[in-house]
């Protein structure tokens, strides 16, 4: 058994690596120290809530009932909307009250989207700030 120590009489080789021992062993205990320094993560939040039941409104709210037929005729408060123009003339006038109604949007499921979103665009662009959709549960299938 032989052991090489190098070539005789030759200077000895730089060497070339790098030592990584010494890095892993610092970024070990740094990690280690993370993790010991993060406070512990509660499961709930603590929260100041109001005690007591809220008083009723002063006013009760009007809405503005929008009802989307199967075949994707636009009924506001029951009375049918044959056109675009004239469902962007009631809408307005609805958002000229204040306070402003409440619009309750309620799409059958066999209606198009299309009529839909565009019911819901063109409450947007004229200022209805309370929209909402009635009756999703339908579409849980």
């Amino acid at each position: 058994m032989a052991m090489t120590v190098g070539r005789p009489g030759a200077e000895p080789d730089v060497m070339m690596d790098i030592n990584t021992t010494p890095l892993i062993d610092v970024m070990l205990v740094l990690l280690v120290m993370l993790i010991i320094t993060i406070p512990i993560q509660l499961d709930s939040v603590n929260l100041n809530m109001p005690t007591g039941n809220p008083p009723p409104p002063l006013v009760e709210p009007e809405v503005l009932r929008i009802d989307i037929d199967p075949t994707s005729r636009v009924f506001v408060n029951g009375e049918f909307v044959p056109g675009r123009a004239e469902l962007e003339q009631r809408i307005a006038q609805e958002a000229a009250k204040n306070p402003q109604p409440e619009v309750h949007i309620r799409p059958d499921k066999a209606s198009k989207y299309e009529v839909t979103a565009m019911v819901l665009a063109t409450a947007q662009r004229l200022g209805m700030t309370k929209l909402g959709v009635v009756g999703s549960e339908q579409f849980i299938e």
